[in-house]
């Protein structure tokens, strides 16, 4: 099934220079470049709308998983959050539709695992993550993974017209 999906690239990505390897890796697997926005900075209210505090407890439960010793994930998962929509404006990002085969599951699979430690290899966190769940977890920041990517078709829609409502 033909999808768009919305991948963005964190400060991390842009900071170590790497989007043209991540960008390379996702039209190798055939996935074409709808539209494309450089972001100086990620506006407060889109962050908001991006990760409300509705994903609390999902986050928390996460870290809990990479961090056992967290005893209660949903407010380990606000905090998280907190450091999340920090981490997304400190720097320029870089927000991209995807479009392609079962692009969200294909995106998803190129990107890898949230946890870039145990992502796998051949994936872009596997091979150019350098964070890790339970290190930034024990930091009191939000995991630098280096990308966004839609999880379903639902997500998929309402994100891109979040980043892309001009």
């Amino acid at each position: 099934m033909l999808q768009e999906t919305l991948v963005i690239l964190k400060p991390d990505t842009l900071e170590r220079k790497l989007f043209g390897e991540v960008i390379s890796r996702f039209e190798k697997e055939c996935l074409e470049i709808v539209d494309m926005k450089y972001i100086k900075k990620a506006p407060n209210d889109i962050l908001l709308k991006h990760y409300p505090d509705s994903m609390a407890l999902s986050i928390g439960k996460k870290a809990q998983k990479a961090t056992p010793s967290i005893k209660d994930p949903e407010a380990q998962g606000r905090k998280v959050l907190g450091k999340l929509r920090e981490y997304f404006s400190r720097g320029p990002i870089i927000a991209i539709i995807f479009k392609g085969e079962d692009a969200i599951k294909e995106v998803r699979r190129i990107t890898g695992y949230t946890d870039p430690i145990t992502a796998e290899k051949g994936t872009i966190r596997g091979d150019l993550g350098a964070d890790s769940i339970a290190k930034s977890t024990e930091e009191g920041r939000a995991v630098e993974n280096m990308i966004h990517a839609s999880g379903n078709p639902e997500e998929a829609e309402a994100e891109i017209k979040l980043w892309f409502s001009e």
